[in-house]
């Protein structure tokens, strides 16, 4: 995506009940360390679940609707998530789903 981080420190706090062999968070990760050097805040009530690829694919994720339908319980507005999840979970309305298969198109959402 074009970001010079060579010369940065990136740390990683990890909430209680999250397991950092999860890959679902790799792009609630990504999304933050973009956040914080393209200087842009995201929406606080935007959640992030997918697993990324090298190449920058959004890979689908296990138990999408149950994540999005707790994250909704919790407040969240807006959930990103990979377009392969998604295009299944058509029948829920809250939160607002944006799929996305690569992180080009996470980053046109989000910037």
């Amino acid at each position: 995506m074009g970001a010079k981080l060579f010369d940065q420190d990136i740390f990683v706090n990890v909430a209680g009940g999250v397991h950092v062999d999860e890959p679902a968070v790799d792009l609630g990760i990504i999304a933050a360390i973009a956040s914080s050097q393209r200087e842009k805040v995201i929406d606080a009530k935007t959640v992030f679940f997918g697993e990324v690829g090298l190449a920058g694919e959004i890979r689908g994720i296990s138990q999408a609707e149950a994540r999005v339908k707790e994250a909704g319980k919790l407040g969240f507005e807006r959930c990103i998530l990979p377009a392969s999840n998604s295009a299944h979970l058509t029948q829920i309305k809250h939160p607002q789903l944006a799929g996305v298969s690569s992180l080009s198109e996470c980053w046109r959402l989000l910037f």
